[in-house]
């Protein structure tokens, strides 16, 4: 076969921009290897002084080849090359440890601020749901099997004695179900700030109703406790770690909400831009929402085992409260006041 005029012109000028160039390349690529590897430590000075020389002198290979079409698969090798060097000299680059440390210092709190308008609704919609559940037991104690499962109940109902309610508050006679109860408390709340999250695309109405009944609930055992005149012990025992469960709801609430509402009225952007725009900010709510729900989970084994007074158990709830609060809406304006 007669090659084209020319092609072994080519050939010599391809082989002759490889031998000119390659060590180049092949240095550059084995430099960023160890640096992508190790850290720049792993460098000498004189090796990391050469990275952005070895980084032009590859683009300006890249530029020649693109010109002159010499081959299509050197030019894939060195947009690949020049990408890693581009990403390794001026891309974002940080350590897990600064990573963590953004989302703690700066990110879950922007996320929260930005979310207050839900917050505020999502601890509203609980308060109201309370105090449904507490009237609807009060006036009908039928009403309780309606909203309490058996397995949240276990066995403590309306005409339960105030002995037996008691034994679950202090553990005399009753450490199994506590145990137990305790436990179940966890992961229904759990449960419940995943569902509130994850059905907030539906128009944010899932997320209403079942914030809504996570406060009948309350409303409901509280109702029982409280006619036997134990309303006050129960606050106390639910406080050590329901204020930072109940917070946590809350916000994971307020999360699906705002994925919701941003679907609902989208505004200037279409739906899907609005989404995924609330999605970044309901996402970061959600993570710090599981590390709220792993803490109260810590709070709750060491409190069930070790407070038993009821002043002590109102102020460790009450100083979670304040704490998360402090966190969330007062530390971004104390560094500011300092900085």
């Amino acid at each position: 076969m007669t090659l084209p005029a020319g092609t072994d012109a080519v050939r010599q000028s391809l082989a002759s921009f490889r031998q000119e160039r390659e060590a180049d390349w092949k240095a550059f690529e084995a430099l960023l290897a160890r640096v992508e590897k190790r850290a720049p430590r792993a460098l000498s000075e004189d090796e990391l002084l050469s990275l952005p020389l070895l980084y032009r002198s590859a683009l300006s290979s890249l530029s020649v080849a693109r010109a002159t079409s010499l081959d299509s698969a050197l030019i894939a090798y060195l947009e690949a090359l020049c990408l890693r060097g581009y990403f390794y000299l001026y891309g974002a680059r940080r350590s897990l440890r600064t990573r963590v440390g953004d989302f703690f210092l700066r990110d879950w709190p922007a996320a929260i601020r930005d979310l207050w308008r839900e917050v505020w609704v999502s601890v509203g919609l609980t308060v109201v749901g309370a105090i449904a559940g507490y009237w609807l037991v009060a006036s009908d104690k039928h009403w309780y099997d309606a909203i309490i499962a058996p397995s949240l109940a276990g066995g403590r109902n309306p005409d339960s004695s105030a002995e037996t309610l008691r034994s679950v508050l202090y553990g005399d006679g009753g450490g199994h179900f506590l145990s137990g109860f305790a436990a179940y408390l966890f992961t229904h709340n759990t449960q419940v700030s995943i569902l509130a999250f994850a059905l907030g695309f539906a128009f944010a109405v899932p997320s209403v109703l079942i914030i809504l009944m996570n406060g009948c609930m309350l409303g409901a055992i509280f109702q029982i406790y409280a006619a036997k005149g134990l309303g006050f012990e129960l606050g106390g025992w639910l406080s050590i770690h329901g204020t930072t469960e109940l917070f946590a709801i809350a916000i994971a609430g307020a999360a699906g909400m705002r994925i919701g509402t941003s679907i609902a009225f989208p505004g200037e952007l279409t739906r899907m831009a609005a989404a995924a725009q609330a999605g970044r900010v309901a996402a970061t709510a959600m993570v710090g929402v599981a590390v709220m729900l792993l803490f109260a989970g810590l709070l709750e084994g060491i409190g069930r085992q070790t407070i038993t007074g009821d002043v002590a158990r109102y102020s460790i709830g009450g100083g979670m409260l304040t704490l998360w609060i402090c966190y969330f809406y007062l530390f971004r304006m104390v560094r500011h006041g300092n900085g």
